[in-house]
């Protein structure tokens, strides 16, 4: 063969068609380094579905909202109901109240998905105040997932007002009862309120705007930023990979669980369709705003009784325990009785919420990466100041009640109020006070459980005739977890002046820090040391794996390094 002439092609396989498609993406959507993704690990605990709870309502929660929004008639613009509903007819109402009359009667599956939607609302917001409270006694929030924190913490407040327009479009008797006290509250905001109340209902109330702006900020607006917000949460939690509690194998540097795809993906999609049936059976058995029941809505009216959506029990209980005061400053009338429970109360709280991240931070001097939790038990005070918080919510939750209470339990409402009054501040001290002690005494019990071990239930008898129960050491990965535990330690006190005599600029701000990590770190019971745990085995049974010997974990990175005053 001269060199001018070409070789014969071999014979090449052919490229399979889907092989060929998929080729066809990934030059232009770079599918393959996905591969990545789906393989990222997603470790396993009950309290990590609070999440998935929540975003499995709001799907269902925009699905129903989709179909809904095709039937409802947003219009304060007046109409006489001539439907199916005997009890109504003839009577004077909106095309807000009658379009839902007309959802609730006439459209096929209408009152079911109404219901639907409105059980998804109330879910939602449960199951993300349950996450948010897993995600604070756990110290989750923690560097690097600070941002993220306050991602949370916006989205429960969006989420929440989100709940309170869409309970308020039917227009209602009861949903506007609602929207008067949510009137007052806007006037009571000094300078600004006139102007925002003008604003929002678009005149004087009840003003025929406020049903079309609401319902436009219900499902364009709000959806859109919590979407985008959702969004962005998944994505950080992808990107500084998830949370997890100790034990054998995990570090700060990896992930224990099972790959995104098949068995996680397996397991969620199933956990979807759990939440999306028990939703759908509590609409269908379960009834839930009937509005027909209240009548539309009229100013000169309001329903005994009447009583938010859960989630605003506490502000409502606010409002009703608040003394009525009131002051006039250069001409113009300050009411107290409003300003301070729904709008200066909340603040705080969310304030609060929003930057405990960065205010632990700064008592504790901590600036390592956190991707191991704690248990609850472990940071009493973190754990005993969620706990007050929670028993404040709770007592102006139900001093949202208190007229239903009276009235069930044949009290005086007066006296049920001045009970909430006091028990504002009472019950969170107490709450504070016994839910440290518990989580101390749970260390101590922890404590216990390594040195004498757990017990058995077989009795022994000694040579001098004693009868004692015998204990057997607990197993390898329970010790492990119990061990590794990271004692956090108050910052050292500071000191006003050098050797030579020149003060500290920075000592008040040093001495505020460190008594604040005093009370932060107080309550914490030492991990037994490595002599201790070795003197406890001669007294102990062998465990069940038959292991006498022990090797304490390597102690957890410590914030000595970080823990100098600057």
């Amino acid at each position: 063969m001269s060199i001018t002439e070409k070789a014969p092609q071999r014979g090449q396989a052919t490229v399979p068609k889907g092989e060929r498609i998929a080729d066809y993406v990934d030059g232009r959507l770079g599918i393959y380094k996905g591969r990545t993704l789906v393989r990222k690990v997603f470790p396993e605990h009950w309290s990590f579905m609070f999440g998935e709870i929540a975003l499995y309502s709001f799907i269902i929660l925009i699905l129903t909202g989709l179909y809904l929004t095709m039937f409802f008639n947003p219009s304060m613009a007046h109409t006489v109901y001539d439907g199916p509903h005997t009890p109504l007819q003839g009577v004077q109402m909106s095309e807000a109240y009658a379009s839902t009359l007309r959802i609730s009667f006439e459209v096929r599956g209408g009152l079911f998905i109404r219901q639907l939607h409105h059980w998804s609302a109330l879910t939602m917001i449960a199951a993300m105040m349950a996450h948010t409270l897993r995600h604070f006694l756990t110290g989750s929030f923690r560097k690097p997932r600070e941002f993220n924190w306050l991602i949370g913490v916006v989205l429960l407040v969006l989420v929440t007002l989100e709940g309170f327009l869409g309970y308020s479009l039917p227009d209602d008797l009861l949903s506007g009862t609602g929207l008067r006290i949510a009137e007052g509250v806007t006037l009571a905001i000094p300078l600004v309120g006139t102007y925002a109340t003008l604003f929002l209902f678009g005149g004087e109330f009840p003003a025929t705007d406020i049903i079309p702006r609401f319902y436009s900020l219900h499902i364009l607006l709000l959806p859109g930023l919590i979407l985008a917000l959702v969004t962005l949460h998944l994505i950080l939690v992808f990107y500084q990979k998830h949370t997890q509690f100790r034990g054998p194998g995990r570090t700060q540097k990896n992930v224990v669980g099972q790959p995104l795809m098949p068995h996680y993906a397996a397991k969620a999609g199933g956990f979807f369709f759990l939440v999306s049936g028990v939703l759908a059976l509590m609409a269908g058995i379960a009834q839930i705003n009937a509005v027909w029941v209240y009548g539309p809505y009229r100013p000169d009216q309001i329903s005994q009784g009447s009583q938010p959506d859960w989630y605003m029990g506490f502000l409502e209980g606010a409002l009703r325990a608040f003394p009525a005061w009131e002051f006039v400053i250069a001409g113009y009338t300050v009411n107290m009785g409003v300003l301070v429970p729904a709008v200066i109360l909340p603040t705080i709280l969310i304030a609060v919420l929003a930057l405990w991240p960065f205010l632990e931070s700064w008592i504790t001097g901590d600036k390592h990466e956190h991707h191991l939790l704690d248990r609850p038990r472990e940071q009493p005070t973190r754990t005993a100041f969620v706990a007050s918080l929670t028993a404040f919510y709770l007592v102006l939750f139900f001093g949202g009640s208190n007229d239903i209470l009276a009235e069930r339990f044949h009290l005086s409402m007066n006296a049920i109020t001045w009970g909430v009054r006091i028990g504002v501040f009472l019950v969170p001290a107490l709450t504070y006070v016994i839910t440290k002690r518990i989580c101390i005494g749970l260390q101590l019990r922890d404590r216990d459980k390594l040195l004498h071990g757990r017990e058995t239930g077989r009795i022994k008898r000694l040579p001098h005739g004693e009868f004692i129960e015998v204990h057997e050491r607990i197993d390898r990965e329970q010790e492990y977890m119990l061990l590794s535990r990271d004692v956090p330690k108050a910052l050292p006190a500071p000191v006003r002046e050098d050797g030579e005599g020149i003060p500290n600029p920075h000592s008040r701000t040093q001495q505020v820090r460190h008594r604040l990590s005093r009370w932060l770190t107080s309550g914490q019971v030492a991990n037994p040391t490595p002599q201790e745990m070795q003197q406890a085995l001669h007294h102990l049974d062998p465990a069940p794996d038959g292991h006498r010997e022990i090797t304490p974990p390597a102690p957890a990175e410590r914030r000595e390094a970080d823990q100098q005053l600057h």
